[in-house]
């Protein structure tokens, strides 16, 4: 409804995980390097972390966007609510195989197959596993067991494991102290500043094509800031509901009132 009267090219706050809207924090460009660096020097586990709405999932999308596609081969596996065979045959699948072995165990013996005649032709296979915190404890020791997989010189699988601060509470379980220990890269995103947040939505105003338009009041900030903690999707849902109120009221700017009425909108949801 506000778009064209604001003029944007495309809505602002959307919570749809689009890498153009990215915006890298000091905590999110921590996270992408580490990404990258573990990949890189092929550490065969790496761990991300974050709580509800910190922009794991776009960073993964941007992660996964800068990986030279001449180099990398790679598998995004979304749903982890899986049994071990499904697992091997998701990431097979994403893999771009065709022909899937039935069993357990040719399913592994097929992955062992394909990784190394993939990295013979100088490819790299990255597996981004998402949610990883509802993985049961069945798959974690078949992805445990996938990193094995090596020749003498190196690992033919690298491993994300992304996840809500669920995942630490998991991982620190006596049953995975073995994963545990090959995990060498992790790191936990932080929620925004709140000089990080005014750059975040002064970012996206931009990137869908502001020219100005609406301008938030420094009192509308200070409360989406108390109401949303610097959680990006949080931030992203009083600020599209915020626009829509100072729309209503045909004004350019968003005040504290907007921001109010937007704030107890989005707590109705939680009472």
């Amino acid at each position: 409804m506000y778009q064209s009267y604001y003029g944007f090219t495309e809505m602002p706050f959307h919570i749809t995980p689009d890498p153009k809207f990215l915006y890298l924090s000091a905590t999110h460009q921590e996270a992408l390097q580490h990404l990258k660096y573990g990949v890189h020097e092929k550490k065969g586990f790496i761990v991300l972390i974050g709580e509800v709405g910190c922009g794991k999932t776009t960073l993964c999308r941007k992660f996964l966007g800068d990986l030279d596609p001449n180099h990398y081969d790679t598998a995004l596996v979304l749903n982890p609510r899986v049994t071990e065979t499904q697992m091997l045959k998701a990431i097979l699948t994403e893999l771009g195989e065709p022909n899937l072995a039935r069993s357990k165990n040719d399913l592994v013996a097929q992955m062992n197959q394909v990784l190394l005649d993939r990295i013979a032709k100088g490819r790299e296979i990255v597996l981004i596993i998402d949610e990883a915190q509802n993985l049961s404890f069945e798959v974690f020791e078949q992805v445990r067991l996938l990193s094995n997989l090596e020749t003498d010189k190196q690992k033919l699988l690298q491993i994300v494991l992304m996840g809500q601060t669920e995942l630490k509470d998991r991982l620190a379980a006596e049953e995975l102290r073995q994963l545990r220990q090959r995990i060498l890269v992790h790191y936990e995103l932080r929620p925004f500043t709140r000089d990080e947040m005014d750059r975040y939505i002064h970012h996206r105003l931009t990137v869908s094509g502001s020219m100005g338009r609406p301008h938030f009041t420094p009192w509308a900030l200070r409360h989406m800031f108390k109401a949303s903690r610097g959680i990006p999707r949080i931030i992203n849902n009083l600020c599209d509901k915020s626009l829509l109120s100072a729309f209503i009221r045909e004004s350019d700017e968003v005040n504290y009132w907007d921001a109010r009425r937007a704030a107890k909108d989005l707590e109705k949801l939680t009472d």
